[in-house]
């Protein structure tokens, strides 16, 4: 049987569809006693629009699974780090064109091109499909592609 926080680990995450909310990091805890299900979980930032849909698909989950007693909540501290993204979700990220974000050890001042691998990128907006990625190109290849910002 699988268990409350498998399912809500296998949620999509609504803006980037090839990782789910467990691979990016922000399910902070699932608790489940008797009937009812807590879900915590931690915005990539504060003013996420996505924050409502990621709410209720982890609701629609659990009640497709049987559950009824469901309460999701949200907690701002600390803030979510792209730290906490999993090696499985960088790994997704990069198959499906985006570069995952580096560690936040270093100050990256520029990306790897999910494509070919090349270091020699350049940004080319802040601000890309979504608030959370940066818009990019790749010199080597020529190719555009979207980058998670690192926080």
């Amino acid at each position: 049987m699988v268990t409350a926080a498998e399912l809500v680990r296998a949620v999509p995450d609504p803006e980037l569809r090839v990782v789910t909310i467990g691979d990016l990091g922000i399910v902070r805890s699932v608790d489940t006693s008797d009937s009812h299900v807590t879900v915590t979980i931690t915005p990539t930032y504060s003013g996420c629009p996505a924050m409502d849909a990621i709410r209720a698909d982890i609701s629609a989950a659990l009640r497709e699974a049987g559950f009824s007693d469901i309460s999701v909540e949200t907690v701002l501290a600390p803030a979510w780090s792209t730290d906490w993204i999993t090696d499985a979700g960088r790994s997704k990220l990069a198959a499906a064109g985006i570069a995952p974000p580096g560690r936040t050890v270093a100050l990256a001042l520029t990306v790897r091109c999910p494509r070919c691998g090349s270091p020699d990128t350049e940004e080319l907006s802040r601000f890309g499909s979504t608030a959370c990625k940066s818009l990019w190109r790749c010199r080597s290849c020529s190719e555009p592609f979207d980058a998670v910002k690192t926080l």
